[in-house]
């Protein structure tokens, strides 16, 4: 018999779990808090993100991407001067200034996920 098969020879079907209103309330609130993404919430309660983004749906959440869209903003891609073209520590260099003046040098080591913090962040306040 292999390791994972029932007595018969046959893979065990995943059994399908159920979730009350109440239990479906509570994760469904979790995933409201402040900063909360979704997927983890989603994964520590061995959950879909699509079935909890379901029951945000069903309690009448609306995704607050949707409510409060950030501006577009104009882009401009301006040429290095030759100041800037013999600094080595100017290559794969982006800087994004926000609507208030703020200014956010990003190098192209940065780490995807830790720009995203800082960028929500911003985006909160």
């Amino acid at each position: 018999m292999s390791v994972g098969n029932d007595e018969d020879g046959a893979t065990p079907r995943r059994r399908r779990r159920s979730w009350t209103t109440d239990e479906k309330r509570r994760i469904v609130d979790e995933s409201l808090e402040d900063g909360a993404p979704i997927a983890e919430v989603a994964r520590r309660h061995d959950l879909n993100a699509n079935q909890l983004f379901t029951w945000r749906r069903q309690f009448g959440v609306e995704p607050a991407d949707l409510k409060e869209l950030p501006p577009i903003l104009p882009v401009t891609i301006a040429r290095a001067t030759a100041a800037e073209d013999s600094d080595p520590r100017s290559s794969g260099q982006m800087e994004i200034v926000l609507p208030e003046g703020d200014r956010i040098i990003v190098w192209a080591d940065v780490e995807a996920a830790a720009l995203t913090r800082v960028l929500k962040a911003l985006a909160r306040r």
